[in-house]
């Protein structure tokens, strides 16, 4: 063995032995809700790393569902399943995607990457959308193809009138398309660029489109940690824009959103709510991930503070004026559980307990000990904010070990029955949750 790698299998070793020194995480149920727990910041060398072994799974194994109701896989053998689209026809489309690569800008940039890479955070992204036909609902598709090849890292996808519109990493296109195809062959139209760039920390665009079909609501995460990289390399990012279908037109809606992972809106208000991912390196408890409702023109903290006027004293230069106004989200979904996935109940489709609120895909943390998330979850709305303790819905995907993982939920929406659907990216399957109405 070379010089080179002994002494990256050293600082490695070193490295991941000084954050296991560091303090464990509290109970997760203390930071769930519109007044989660946030107790002191502290400081790292390197955050608490505990990140459990992929597996994927074994012949016959799924993960589990509340009595009463059924799981299957829908599809296996995907590569590294992120969203979910189900098509007005009833038609699902699967976008499978990764990372494009970035530059590590830090030593603990690499150390974090290879760490990572074991709970299949590096698995090879399709860079395709697959489509699945279920004509007859069953969960077990008549029909599987490839809809897109040859995308750069896509992400969100939204059908309005006619067009599919897909946010690859760096830009959204433009493809005409009628649901009932099975496959794309005309070359999409860039309707907008997006921040990308060499360092693309935060490579996901999200995207979902307006009650009406006018507008397209993007989010486009930081392109660091906290700042580390420079604030001329954050420009135009940590922020959820509002685009115009027809023209490309772009505003930003919102602001301080450090990573809006995926977006949603609210059936009956039209309201706009986004799944946020907060800040790392300063504590296993520290920042609780979030579900929030998004205000036009709102600013939600990101960097200089975080759950309303709580400042983050590594930021420099300070901006009181900024945190002053920054809004508090309004219901935490615990730390570092990296919040993927949300997308709104339609009534009792699955259970009663589930007729009006958000489920939730929790991929699952890397960063904390003891480990968070790895779970489907159903966030309750009360009068049209989350409110209530989360009830777990789709579970065990991290063994009971707690050192390996067979798989990681990413994007989740609902089927035209009403059954859920569930990306998951580490065990390259989409799985279909039926309720305990037979759907």
């Amino acid at each position: 063995m070379s010089a080179q790698p002994i002494r990256a299998a050293c600082a490695l070793t070193v490295l991941a032995m000084v954050a296991a020194c560091s303090g464990k995480g509290g109970d997760p149920s203390r930071q769930y809700g519109p007044n989660p727990d946030l107790p002191e910041a502290g400081q790292y060398l390197l955050p608490p790393m505990s990140v459990p072994k992929a597996i994927g799974w074994k012949a016959g194994e799924t993960p589990t569902v509340p009595a009463g109701m059924h799981i299957q896989a829908m599809a296996t053998g995907l590569m590294h399943p992120r969203i979910v689209y189900p098509l007005p026809n009833g038609d699902v489309l699967v976008v499978e995607s990764n990372s494009p690569g970035t530059k590590p800008f830090r030593p603990k940039d690499y150390i974090q990457g290879k760490v990572k890479a074991r709970a299949g955070a590096a698995d090879k992204g399709g860079n395709r959308i697959t489509l699945l036909r279920d004509a007859n609902g069953d969960g077990t598709p008549e029909l599987r193809t490839i809809l897109l090849d040859h995308l750069h890292s896509p992400y969100g996808v939204a059908w309005v009138a006619g067009t599919l519109y897909v946010a690859n990493t760096d830009a959204i296109l433009a493809f005409p398309f009628t649901p009932g195809q099975t496959k794309i062959t005309v070359p999409g139209t860039k309707l907008m660029d997006l921040p990308a760039g060499p360092i693309d920390h935060h490579w996901t665009k999200s995207m979902v489109a307006s009650p009406d079909g006018s507008k397209l609501y993007v989010g486009v995460g930081s392109n660091s940690n906290i700042t580390e990289n420079g604030m001329d390399v954050e420009e135009g990012r940590a922020a959820i824009y509002e685009v115009d279908r027809l023209t490309g037109a772009k505003r930003i809606y919102a602001t301080g959103t450090r990573n809006p992972t995926n977006l949603a809106i609210q059936p009956g208000t039209g309201q706009l709510f986004a799944v946020v991912n907060e800040r790392d390196e300063i504590g296993p408890d520290l920042v609780p991930d979030y579900l929030s409702s998004i205000r036009d023109g709102g600013f939600y903290g990101w960097p200089y503070s975080y759950w309303g006027q709580h400042v983050d004293e590594r930021v420099h230069p300070q901006k009181p004026e900024m945190v002053a106004k920054a809004i508090k989200p309004d219901y935490g979904l615990s730390s570092h559980v990296a919040a993927l996935g949300v997308t709104f109940s339609q009534g009792e489709t699955l259970s009663p307990q589930f007729a009006d609120g958000a489920f939730v895909g929790e991929h699952g943390s890397w960063d904390r000990d003891p480990l968070n998330g790895y779970q489907v979850i159903f966030v309750p709305f009360v009068n049209g904010r989350p409110s209530g303790a989360p009830i777990p819905v789709v579970t065990d995907f991290l063994a009971s070990d707690k050192k390996t993982v067979r798989g990681r939920p990413v994007g989740v929406a609902l089927d035209r029955t009403g059954a859920l659907i569930v990306a998951d990216d580490v065990g390259n399957t989409v799985w279909r949750v039926s309720g305990t109405a037979g759907h």
